[in-house]
């Protein structure tokens, strides 16, 4: 994508979606990140219908150690690779009761340093819990990234160097929202509906998807 059509490609974006979210349902910093954790290679829509039943019985890291890891693995077993993902959080819960007096940290050292929150989940937390200007790139922005020619790599690392290099400052934070949106619900991987995509005249993509 020509530097040119970067402003414009965000800008539209913008207009069209000014205060974008995640789709993770969450009312507290602790929430986000336990939501995250659990989100990895799971949908949005699986996981908040998991928490929906956790959090009002358990939305500290004390709570949820309190529940045993039976008593966790009870209301996320919905969620793929729940047995992995609920030693990760009670690990996870020990360190912030132990280490950071229950409160999640804000460096993305401390974050990284959290059983099952890798560069991707601490770069959401630091993002939309902090509104750090950092993006996560999961397969969606991955494929986003590369395809539209805005940000290609061969590595969601090498894809977030350049998003990081190529995105104008004044759309970094909600970058990674967008980006994901786009993904999710336009320009999706089997076949991108570029008939309904906003930014299709400042995207690579050859040939265009044509309307059915």
């Amino acid at each position: 994508m020509k530097a040119a059509a970067i402003e414009p490609f965000f800008a539209t974006l913008k207009a069209a979606n000014p205060q974008p979210n995640t789709e993770l349902e969450y009312t507290s910093v602790f929430e986000l990140l336990a939501a995250v954790l659990l989100s990895a290679q799971a949908t949005d829509v699986g996981v908040n219908k998991a928490t929906r039943r956790l959090f009002p019985v358990a939305h500290t890291p004390q709570a949820i150690l309190d529940l045993g890891l039976d008593g966790l693995e009870g209301y996320i077993k919905t969620i793929g690779l729940y047995r992995s993902k609920a030693k990760h959080l009670m690990e996870t819960c020990r360190i912030l009761v132990e280490q950071h007096g229950g409160q999640v940290p804000r460096t993305r050292e401390e974050l990284e340093a959290l059983p099952g929150v890798g560069r991707k989940t601490a770069n959401v937390v630091l993002n939309v819990a902090f509104g750090e200007p950092t993006m996560a790139v999961d397969t969606h922005i991955f494929r986003v990234g590369n395809r539209t020619g805005l940000a290609p790599g061969k590595t969601p690392y090498e894809v977030e160097m350049q998003l990081l290099k190529r995105i104008p400052p004044a759309y970094m934070v909600d970058a990674h929202h967008w980006l994901i949106l786009l993904g999710r619900y336009v320009c999706q991987a089997r076949k991108p509906l570029c008939y309904q995509c906003v930014v299709a005249p400042y995207c690579d993509f050859k040939p265009k998807t044509a309307a059915p």
